[in-house]
């Protein structure tokens, strides 16, 4: 490749790169079946969870309780209670937050997300929009996903089943 096309090509990357990194703001917004306003949210969740679930923050791995949880159960989404993972795919993925190796069907849904300057999928919850965090394709068989959750984003309901 000859340095002037190297160079050209360089340019564009780097005036492109921050139009990837962000969400374009003339996206359509997303309905829910549970919809709150913004400040009903925030009372509704704790501030970590709040800042979490409709934010998208990430907590500190290694904090969340429930990932010593190993109790038989489902984990539910903190902002609507509904069910999101069975314990039955829950696993040790050693990253510091609860993972496992699938949802349950309809529980949860994607996108792309850009933040950071990569390219990961971000999962939510399908009924009220709640980050969950995100999947990846480092997991165990069968499906070999890994779906790295926030503990604040999830509730666990002991002896409920899949």
């Amino acid at each position: 490749m000859q340095r002037r096309t190297f160079l050209g090509l360089s340019r564009l990357l780097a005036a492109l790169l921050p139009l990837s990194i962000f969400r374009p703001a003339w996206s359509a917004p997303e309905t829910f079946e549970v919809t709150h306003s913004d400040a009903e949210w925030r009372k509704l969740l704790p501030g970590p969870a709040y800042r979490v679930l409709r934010e998208e923050d990430t907590e500190r791995p290694f904090t969340s309780p429930l990932l010593e949880e190993h109790r038989a159960g489902r984990f539910a989404c903190a902002g609507c209670a509904l069910p999101l993972f069975s314990s039955e795919t829950k696993f040790d993925s050693h990253t510091g937050w609860p993972s496992f190796w699938k949802p349950l069907p309809g529980a949860i849904t994607r996108r792309e997300d850009t933040s950071l300057g990569m390219v990961r999928v971000e999962v939510h919850c399908r009924r009220c929009g709640g980050h969950q965090g995100h999947v990846f394709e480092d997991g165990p068989k069968p499906t070999g996903l890994r779906y790295c959750i926030n503990g604040l984003a999830l509730t666990f309901q002991p002896g409920a089943t899949a």
